[in-house]
């Protein structure tokens, strides 16, 4: 297949080199342009079993120093999605933009031992009520085998789109609750373990200058700890974990989190400590 822009990496990128260019760099906005197909490849990809076992201490992972807890690979195909994010094609800052949707499949375990290559295109955008819509496939390969694949969709908000109402809980049932508690320095525990060092994430003086009054929860932080918990009902199955990014979560907070089983898996949510407003809403399919 070919791409308008195709890069092949020789090791995988820093996300602080790559941050330093979306935070200190000047881009212009999005140019009503569609946006190009941008490819990005990495081989022979190995992990830190070390940085693993951090990931998975503040994403609450059960790691039995083997088996990579599944969204661990994301933090990988995140470093080709700045990657993309930076490509002079895109004319808009990372910082305009809004994860709304990841889901991610995983079709067999990957062990910490295991080199990857990890792939990552820019394959569709398109313009909605709120702005400017692109979607990220990221592909993962042990050899030739094909072992785990995400699908990202993110929002770049156009002046003038008219925002989206705030998300109301769906009626699943609302038993058997967990409540967890998010310190402030949460956001730094996971920047310093995923590589993530989004400023928004880190400090409050951070992110007061670009418009929080606290600090932001990685959302992908809320997808794995909300999989951390699953995990009791996958074991070794492959399974497809679906989520949407609804309200953002604050820190210091205490956010709610329950599920009900449904036909062929389990649906969850994230919502704030009363249990009204959903921060994520999710479902876990089994694959086999």
């Amino acid at each position: 297949m070919s791409h308008d822009f195709s890069i092949e990496l020789t090791s995988m990128p820093s996300l602080l080199t790559l941050y330093r260019k979306i935070f200190f760099g000047r881009k212009p906005g999005w140019d009503q342009q569609p946006l190009p197909s941008v490819f990005v490849k990495a081989t022979n990809v190995s992990v830190s079993a070390k940085k693993v076992a951090q990931y998975a201490e503040v994403c609450q992972f059960n790691f039995d120093k083997h088996i990579l807890p599944p969204t661990y690979l994301y933090v990988l195909a995140f470093r080709l999605h700045a990657t993309i994010f930076t490509h002079e094609a895109m004319t808009f800052p990372l910082l305009g933009m809004i994860h709304l949707k990841n889901s991610i499949s995983v079709y067999r375990q990957v062990n910490v031992t295991e080199h990857v290559d990890v792939q990552c295109e820019l394959s569709d955008s398109r313009t909605t009520d709120s702005g400017l819509e692109f979607d990220l496939v990221s592909k993962i390969y042990v050899a030739d085998e094909l072992v785990w694949e995400a699908f990202s969709t993110y929002l770049y908000r156009i002046e003038g789109k008219k925002r989206i109402r705030p998300p109301r809980a769906s009626k699943m049932a609302w038993e058997n609750v967990q409540q967890w508690t998010l310190p402030e320095g949460l956001g730094r525990q996971y920047a310093n373990a995923s590589g993530d060092y989004n400023l928004i994430h880190l400090h409050p003086i951070l992110s007061k200058r670009f418009g929080f009054d606290r600090v932001l929860a990685h959302g992908m932080w809320s997808k794995a700890r909300s999989m951390a918990y699953l995990m009791q009902f996958v074991g070794d199955k492959p399974f497809k974990l679906d989520v949407e990014f609804k309200l953002p979560v604050f820190m210091p907070s205490e956010v709610t989190f329950g599920y009900e089983s449904i036909e062929g898996g389990k649906q969850f949510e994230m919502r704030d400590i009363k249990g009204r407003r959903p921060h994520l809403t999710g479902e876990l399919t089994y694959l086999s």
